[in-house]
């Protein structure tokens, strides 16, 4: 049992009401509709080799699932530097995080491992393309200011 759990209920040991309660709020539930079917469906007997391949590719979407999120984060982190206004006056951030946003919306329910993965390869090529550029400008506004400087 999970020490907040226990906590609570420590704490609410007089109170029933509240006991049952916080056991309901803290449960560990299922992540994904696949798993709350999973646990509640009876299942065929299945032989060793299926259940190898079926953790196999369990290992593989929760590593393709986390090299997801992974690229989401660094994206918005990476937009954080992008401060100043488009030609409307929206936040070039805010474009990219919608834009972000989007794509991975509409690649949300792809299954092909090989398409995961190339839009993942994809996204951190266009992340650390854009990071570069953003560098290598700042660097060459930071030499005209400087050559602007000692020509004074």
């Amino acid at each position: 049992m999970n020490t907040k759990l226990q906590l609570s209920l420590k704490l609410t040991a007089g109170n029933g009401v509240a006991s049952s309660l916080s056991r309901r709020l803290l449960h560990d539930g299922p992540d994904t509709v696949e798993e709350l079917l999973d646990r509640h469906l009876v299942k065929k007997d299945k032989s060793v080799d299926d259940e190898e391949d079926e953790l196999s590719a369990r290992r593989r979407l929760t590593s393709t699932r986390r090299e997801a999120l992974s690229l989401y984060r660094d994206i918005l982190r990476a937009t954080r530097f992008f401060t100043w206004p488009d030609s409307r006056g929206v936040l070039w951030r805010d474009v990219l995080r919608e834009n972000a946003r989007k794509e991975f919306e509409d690649a949300r329910f792809e299954t092909d491992p090989e398409i995961v993965t190339r839009l993942v390869i994809g996204g951190r090529d266009a992340v650390q393309s854009a990071l570069d550029k953003l560098i290598e400008k700042q660097r060459q506004e930071i030499e005209q200011e400087r050559s602007g400087g000692d020509r004074r």
